[in-house]
């Protein structure tokens, strides 16, 4: 599945701007921006994913262009998709894309892979 380049684009921009350290990398067919070595937001076909937390999740599902984040047909809390509705204007995404940073340093990283001899 392709993904949307100019929003990843878009996030990267914002991201520069406020001077966060990241790593961008392909995964799930779309593309992550890792910070402190965490998932914090990607971009997946034309929708922005953002990890957000279990604490802003309710909420944050009750405003335009946000719903939850189901890959297997059940919602993974603390993950949101965001359509264009959400993010189009440049206010909305740099407010999606806060939350996302100020959850990431109590998000707990995933274990790192042991490669076997």
């Amino acid at each position: 599945m392709a993904y949307n380049e100019y929003l990843a684009e878009r996030v990267e921009r914002i991201f520069l701007e406020k001077k966060v350290l990241f790593r961008g990398m392909k995964m799930m067919g779309g593309f992550c921006f890792m910070v402190d070595e965490k998932m914090c937001v990607g971009v997946v076909g034309d929708e922005l994913m953002a990890r957000i937390g279990t604490d802003a999740y309710e909420q944050a599902l009750q405003k335009e262009g946000c719903k939850e984040m189901n890959f297997t047909g059940r919602a993974m809390k603390g993950y949101v998709f965001l359509t264009e509705d959400a993010t189009d204007l440049e206010e909305g995404l740099e407010y999606w894309l806060q939350l996302a940073l100020d959850f990431n340093p109590l998000a707990k990283a995933s274990k790192k892979k042991v490669k076997k001899k």
